[in-house]
């Protein structure tokens, strides 16, 4: 359930996962590698709080699509066979 905090809506970790279809480890391991950014603010409990923008950016990367260069250079490499 989303927190209201001085009329700001922000987001735990899990219902950011639930919201977006990924795991807990993904989202820290995207944050490590700075794939998205850590979460800017947390509560008392010292729990990631989510605003809707970072929750936006987040639901955007999980839609992104990126060539494989695995499969790509698998498929150079017959072709040249």
């Amino acid at each position: 359930m989303p927190v209201d905090i001085n009329g700001q809506v922000y987001y735990r970790t899990a219902e950011v996962c639930r919201i977006t279809g990924i795991g807990k480890s993904t989202l820290f391991r995207w944050m490590r590698e700075n794939i998205i950014k850590e979460a800017e603010y947390r509560d008392r409990k010292g729990w990631r709080l989510f605003t809707e923008d970072e929750l936006r950016g987040i639901t955007a990367e999980t839609s992104r699509i990126q060539r494989n260069h695995v499969a790509q250079t698998a498929r150079a490499s017959s072709i040249l066979r």
